[in-house]
């Protein structure tokens, strides 16, 4: 096996792993030189395969993990393509954006559990980003799954038969309606989709570790400003309901709305979902990739629309398995489009979508209440196929 380059950070030192994961670099997953996270390593144990979102690493699922392995499971949480120790990583704005095509990371997924010699898995995870991934994976390869949960994001599947194309969101009419509100408002979307994001949240006045603290904070139950409900429709004033996380204030970057709500040295000392410690490891993962080949993801599915012309050759397909979708209390992940989270309850599968919300968690709900995502997995992993 020829040595990864000599500038790769390999895999973490055992030292900064909870007890029970490990981390390793998998060797050719398509391109991709991939890491992982383990917990209960057997060969014999049915695996679960967890994707995160953004901005989180694999690292994200170090609560959830010990809990799934001690139940006997194969526990894998890959970084997916642009994020931490997963290589390469074009940084550029103006890239190629095909390799972060929806298609294209579920691709990676595929290459993933035939790398690792595993023809099927007994469920796949998704969480934020990481749900639209681990439903296209579930809808492009029926059988590869036995179970299927998606976390904070809603996924709707496959369009009807013989639907057209939709233009993709970047031309959507709200952000004019947006623009015109007296108080002036942008989504984050479009915000993430520009050139100055990377640079607005990387190299924050504040500082990355700070950045991200405040960050995961207003979208946590841990601030006081969620309070989320359905939203009426595709209307700005409608959008403007959401938080600033969400619909921006038109003159301010991301670094600005997470600086506005910062906790205090209190909260952070009480916060135990998210140790100084654990997110200094997140941070120092961003600080050395920046945010761009993540931010591709956004570019490649809102700006080219590579995620709807991916859907396009499983139209009117539905899965025949199992599904549950999982969100906490204080999330506005599920609201954010209107109408999505009925679309995929209805239409994603042949039986209804369970919803389950979890009290006290917000939109990190698998790192906020990792016990009670993980009765709920366990209870998808047992009902009748």
């Amino acid at each position: 096996m020829v040595p990864l380059p000599r500038d790769h950070p390999g895999p973490f030192p055992d030292v900064m792993l909870p007890k029970g994961i490990r981390s390793r670099i998998v060797r050719g997953v398509g391109d991709l030189d991939m890491h992982i996270l383990e917990a209960g390593f057997g060969r014999e144990c049915p695996a679960i395969l967890l994707l995160h979102g953004f901005p989180e690493l694999a690292w994200c699922w170090r609560r959830l993990m010990p809990i799934l392995a001690s139940a006997g499971y194969h526990v894998i949480a890959p970084d997916q393509r642009g994020y931490g120790r997963t290589t390469p990583q074009p940084g550029d704005y103006l890239t190629d954006l095909e390799p972060y095509a929806t298609g294209n990371l579920a691709n990676d997924v595929f290459n993933l559990i035939a790398v690792l010699d595993l023809s099927s898995v007994e469920a796949i995870v998704g969480h934020d980003a990481g749900s639209i991934v681990a439903g296209f994976c579930a809808l492009a390869r029926p059988g590869l799954t036995r179970r299927l949960v998606l976390a904070a994001s809603p996924f709707a599947g496959a369009p009807p038969q013989g639907a057209p194309l939709d233009a993709p969101f970047i031309f959507h009419p709200v952000h004019a309606e947006l623009a015109r509100l007296n108080t002036p408002r942008k989504h984050y979307q479009a915000y993430y989709v520009g050139p100055s994001a990377n640079e607005d949240m990387w190299h924050s006045p504040q500082g990355l570790h700070s950045f991200l603290r405040g960050y995961f904070y207003q979208k946590s139950a841990d601030w006081d400003g969620n309070a989320p409900h359905q939203l009426s429709g595709w209307s700005g004033a409608e959008l403007a309901r959401m938080p600033h996380y969400y619909c921006m204030p038109a003159r301010h970057d991301m670094a600005e709305v997470a600086a506005a709500a910062m906790p205090d040295a209190r909260a952070i000392a009480a916060c135990a979902w998210l140790s100084e410690h654990d997110l200094s490891i997140a941070a120092a993962e961003f600080a050395r990739t920046g945010f761009q080949p993540a931010l591709n993801w956004y570019r490649s599915a809102l700006v080219e629309g590579m995620t709807g012309r991916d859907l396009i050759p499983f139209q009117g397909r539905r899965l025949d398995i199992p599904v549950a979708f999982v969100a906490g209390s204080a999330d506005w992940g599920p609201y954010q489009a209107p109408g999505l989270l009925e679309t995929m309850r209805d239409r994603l599968a042949t039986r209804p979508v369970s919803l389950h919300v979890i009290d006290g968690a917000g939109h990190w709900v698998h790192q906020e209440q990792p016990e009670r995502f993980a009765d709920i997995l366990f209870a998808t992993l047992n009902a009748a196929g």
